[in-house]
């Protein structure tokens, strides 16, 4: 697996927003607005490549403060899930974060995806809210 950064506006890029939309927008008749994707022109984009060079994942990182970071935006395809993809995605924006000064990352897990990420060492902070219809809670990890 081929975890890379990719440029905003880019042929990859592209491609992360056809799978996060597949993934995460599509089953809950959601899209993205423009205002939403011209906003992402600042975010590190992380893509996960097979060794055939077929996208497997994606995720996005959203600076909050000079030394946080928001995780968001996780997908991995269909096909491809249970195998290590998201973890790995996840810690190579972990090694990223800490390399560039960050010191904690932030998420809002949907509920289903909490036990995901607290095998990752993230902790629930706070209750749970309703985001795009769904339930989740934001969750947290020092780096």
């Amino acid at each position: 697996m081929n975890i890379i950064e990719v440029d905003f506006a880019t042929p990859e890029y592209d491609d992360t927003v056809r799978l996060r939309h597949k993934i995460l927008r599509a089953p809950l008749n959601l899209d993205f607005s423009a205002e939403e994707m011209a906003k992402e022109f600042t975010d590190i984009h992380l893509a996960a490549y097979d060794l055939a060079w077929i996208l497997r994942g994606c995720l996005v990182l959203t600076l909050k403060t000079d030394k946080v970071l928001k995780m968001r935006q996780v997908a991995v395809d269909l096909d491809a899930q249970k195998q290590g993809i998201g973890q790995a995605m996840v810690r190579k924006s972990e090694a990223i974060a800490k390399v560039r000064g960050f010191e904690r990352m932030e998420l809002n897990a949907r509920d289903t995806a909490v036990p995901f990420y607290e095998k990752l060492g993230y902790h629930t902070e706070g209750g749970m809210f309703e985001e795009v219809s769904i339930p989740h809670f934001k969750m947290a990890k020092d780096l």
